[in-house]
């Protein structure tokens, strides 16, 4: 009777042994830092055009950071892919990808290479591999800009009424005046286009939601953020939130690149 108690107390040690060596590794993980990176590489979304972060970057150079922001060229996903892929290959080390609106389908595809750290999605696609994304929005509401869209000779732009009260809603009006002026011709097949990827399943990931999106409906936008297990903001803003609350977009970027602020 002795043996089998001590076997019985033995045999329960070295289970609750094994457990605690399974599950370290877990808790770890759950409580790690972000690894810390020294680049930022952001890239912009339809109808808009680099200096959409122009907000943002002064923010995160001031904090030290590397920052580039990829001219997308919006012709098609491979086009803007390979823009993105160059922007990584010229960065030293460790490096956060951001990305605003139509840019998540990019950086879900590109953010698999090893130089990228983390990903941040602005009020983003964020699509799964091969994952038909049109269908996917049609479950929400439209948003209120779908109805600005013209279309010429396969590219799209939208109109300045829509641009202004939809898509920049929340920009002051001389802003968003500019940002127009400069709105990216983009070709109207990428919005259908597929990735090869979903970098975000093996990838930290952070999603601010924009809580008055007239373009990307807010709720497709918190699926998209808990599907993906992202760390999630809420911000007051339309669309265009790096441009209408750049400091709050700019401390989820430094806390994707472990830095404190």
């Amino acid at each position: 009777m002795l043996m089998n108690s001590l076997s019985k107390t033995t045999l329960r040690a070295m289970l609750m042994a094994t457990m605690c060596l399974l599950t370290a590794p877990m808790a770890q993980a759950a409580t790690a830092a972000p690894v810390k990176a020294k680049n930022v590489v952001l890239v912009h979304g339809a109808w808009a055009d680099g200096s959409s972060w122009a907000g943002v970057i002064p923010l995160l150079q001031k904090a030290g950071l590397h920052v580039t922001a990829v001219q997308n060229p919006l012709s098609s996903l491979d086009d803007s892919n390979a823009a993105t892929r160059r922007a990584l290959a010229l960065q030293d080390g460790p490096t956060v990808l951001v990305a605003h609106s139509w840019g998540g389908t990019v950086i879900s595809d590109v953010g698999t290479d090893p130089k990228v750290s983390a990903l941040v999605y602005v009020a983003a696609r964020a699509p799964d591999a091969n994952e038909d994304f049109v269908a996917l929005s049609g479950k929400f509401p439209t948003g209120e800009v779908r109805a600005g869209i013209q279309t010429n000779d396969g590219y799209t732009l939208l109109s300045e009424d829509a641009f202004l009260k939809y898509f920049a809603n929340g920009v002051p009006r001389k802003q968003a005046e500019v940002l127009y002026a400069v709105q990216g011709s983009t070709a109207a097949s990428i919005f259908a286009g597929r990735t090869k990827a979903a970098a975000w399943h093996d990838k930290p990931s952070f999603y601010a939601v924009s809580k008055e999106d007239k373009t990307i409906n807010p709720d497709l936008e918190r699926f998209l953020a808990k599907r993906m297990n992202a760390t999630t903001i809420e911000l007051n803003a339309g669309h265009l939130s790096l441009v209408s609350h750049p400091k709050e977009v700019a401390d989820l970027i430094l806390a994707a690149a472990g830095v404190k602020k």
